[in-house]
């Protein structure tokens, strides 16, 4: 299986890591299964959620080659090939290819003071080197680069772009991409895990939400309501999911920043859900501590993911 989904929900997957900072192979195939098992539609591995830009090249090669290893052709596999200019992005795509990747997805350049002038010059040499699946990841947060909607409309047109993930945040700036695109097929992903209803409502494609690693029913089950246009169904579980992922604020902000915080708890959550063997993440990130830990659970209880008084 070699094409991009053209809907549903694909899960950016979390990087297991052992307390000395090494891929956890065993966690990683059970997450992997995890995934499979409530019926997502594709894999996206080295992506934010995956602490992609943590990661050595070794790192990325493994963690790609396990997930393709247990999802045997079941989903597609979909790699990120973030990299701060487009050579070294082509090397990545290279790599991500010979180590299973189905699918491509690259932001724009950054650190490199790429104009968005020359972003079509960027995915077009990416999608002419490697013959794979390209989709657009539009992270203005982390690139600090916004990928105009005429950008990607051109590019879409003219087949060098396959798919965008939005995780622009920006609801009008979404609008914008979904106007341009609707009646052509192109499929637009949601990266938004509290808005991912109203995207599906929009016109989105599909959900790509990092808390979808803790739950992925929740939103296989809100997705489905929504193809069905059960969109009170689909609202209360996004309720319950918003409720959810307020998890991702457990760390104390005094001593860590959100991103050490959002991972980390995401990461505590899959522990107690016996889905991987501990909570570490990368370096220089900062580890939840102890009481930081214990407060994940009443989310997962009141999630209805674990059960009352579970210890």
């Amino acid at each position: 299986m070699t094409s991009l989904p053209t809907s549903g929900v694909i899960p950016p997957l979390c990087t297991p890591l052992t307390p000395e900072g090494e891929i956890d192979k065993v966690s990683l195939e059970r997450l992997t299964r995890h995934l499979l098992d409530a019926g997502v539609h594709g894999l996206f591995v080295t992506g934010s959620t995956g602490e992609v830009g943590y990661l050595t090249d070794l790192h990325r090669n493994r963690v790609l080659e396990i997930v393709a290893g247990v999802s045997a052709g079941q989903v597609p596999v979909l790699a990120g090939i973030i990299d701060t200019a487009t050579p070294r992005v082509i090397e990545q795509a290279r790599a991500a290819k010979a180590h299973g990747a189905d699918v491509l997805v690259a932001t724009a350049p950054f650190y490199v003071p790429t104009d968005p002038t020359e972003f079509r010059g960027h995915f077009r040499a990416i999608r002419a080197a490697v013959d794979l699946p390209l989709v657009a990841y539009d992270i203005p947060s982390s690139v600090h680069s916004k990928l105009p909607a005429e950008v990607i409309a051109d590019l879409a047109a003219e087949g060098v772009l396959d798919g965008l993930k939005d995780s622009s945040g920006d609801l009008n700036g979404l609008h914008s991409v979904l106007d341009l695109v609707r009646g052509t097929g192109f499929p637009v992903f949601s990266g938004s895990e509290t808005l991912a209803d109203v995207s599906l409502r929009c016109g989105a494609s599909g959900l790509v939400p990092g808390i979808g690693n803790v739950d992925p029913h929740g939103y296989v089950r809100l997705y489905n309501a929504a193809r069905r246009g059960e969109w009170d169904v689909a609202q209360r579980e996004q309720d319950r999911l918003r409720r959810l992922f307020k998890l991702v604020n457990v760390g104390d902000r005094a001593r860590m920043g959100g991103y050490s915080s959002a991972i980390g708890a995401f990461k505590e959550a899959l522990v107690a859900l016996g889905v991987i063997d501990n909570g570490t993440t990368s370096i220089p990130m900062i580890q939840l501590n102890s009481e930081e830990r214990a407060a994940v659970r009443p989310y997962l209880v009141e999630a209805a993911l674990l059960p009352n008084g579970e210890e």
